[in-house]
């Protein structure tokens, strides 16, 4: 068996899409999610994305969703660290994992290139771009040890309210919630840096170019170096593992007119340049054809084997009957072959 859910990243827009507005994003992104539970799929994620045209502010969505589902994981792939305040962060996921009953699974990590220059610094952060890679680690470790729970803060002498003597801690805790933690690598480093926090992990549909190797074989061994690593550390809970794919099966004669042509470039991994990385980066193919060409190519990947959680990229834009049936088929026509169901 191995879990799947959806990764959208929320985009809207006016013209050639059935999502043209915020609004549209936001609630069928709930809509989505209720569907997708039903369909009997396991997760729900979203990636975040500041200053976009895309899902940005993911915690009242998140419990929205939780509010109107009883199974599906609910989660992010990921929260930018660098626009983070841990403190009120930490208040946010409490409460959003207690309105989903313990269903949070969240991602957070440095993030990606943004679409205005240093965004964090209208967030309150004056911090240079190379400054910033470390201090989203130090947030993160910040965000993690207040979930543990622990009291902290100096209690007032005179409250506005009755209180237990001794110091206080964030509310509201949710016990568990630091267990169900990611943190999305790129790169074999931070993969280990991970699992030495223990945090579970998440490696998207590119990671930085390491080796010669093909991208899933990359991807494949910064998971082993991970699950090395989490073992060293002795962490006293297991671990999980997710990757990401874009998956395109044919089986419509509206999935060809989509699909049907793809890029010749989207069905080969490529390398290229995120912008001010300076080492390159590897992209994952598109895995786009009929279920049963499709389930042999997935057969072949590592990072996949590797893994106990897969997220299907999701074409949002095309609304959420389209992508309904896309996920339906990837659990009744692909999955099965493979053994995942």
């Amino acid at each position: 068996m191995k879990k799947i859910g959806f990764l959208s990243f929320g985009h809207w827009m006016n013209k050639g899409s059935l999502v043209k507005t915020a609004q549209d994003s936001y609630l069928q992104s709930i809509e989505l999610a209720v569907a997708a539970e039903q369909i009997g799929l396991d997760g729900a994620y979203f990636r975040v994305h500041h200053f976009a045209d895309q899902i940005g502010s993911p915690f009242p969505l998140l419990a929205a969703i939780g509010a109107k589902t009883s199974k599906i994981e609910i989660g992010t792939g990921l929260i930018d660290m660098r626009y983070e305040n841990p403190y009120m962060m930490a208040e946010n996921a409490g409460l959003t994992d207690i309105i989903t009953q313990g269903r949070v699974e969240l991602g957070v990590g440095r993030g990606s290139p943004e679409q205005v220059l240093d965004g964090w610094k209208y967030f309150g952060y004056d911090y240079s771009e190379e400054e910033v890679k470390e201090v989203a680690r130090a947030r993160t470790l910040e965000f993690l040890k207040l979930l543990e729970g622990h009291h902290f803060a100096e209690p007032n002498p005179q409250p506005m309210f009755p209180q237990a003597p001794g110091k206080l801690r964030l509310e509201p805790y949710s016990e568990g919630l630091r267990q169900r933690i990611w943190w999305g690598a790129g790169s074999k480093e931070t993969a280990i840096w991970a699992a030495e926090q223990g945090m579970n992990l998440q490696s998207s549909t590119l990671v930085n170019y390491e080796s010669k190797e093909p991208f899933h074989v990359q991807q494949a061994n910064q998971l082993r170096a991970y699950k090395e690593a989490w073992k060293k550390a002795g962490h006293t809970f297991e671990p999980r593992t997710l990757v990401t794919r874009s998956i395109q099966p044919i089986t419509t004669d509206f999935d060809r007119q989509l699909f049907g042509h793809q890029d010749e470039e989207l069905k080969y991994d490529s390398v290229g340049f995120l912008a001010y990385h300076q080492n390159p980066t590897i992209f994952g193919k598109t895995f786009a054809g009929e279920p049963d060409k499709i389930a042999k190519e997935l057969a072949e990947d590592e990072a996949i084997k590797e893994a106990d959680t897969l997220l299907v990229t999701i074409p949002n834009t095309l609304g959420v009957d389209y992508n309904i049936h896309l996920l339906d088929t990837i659990l009744k026509d692909v999955a099965p072959e493979l053994g995942w169901r």
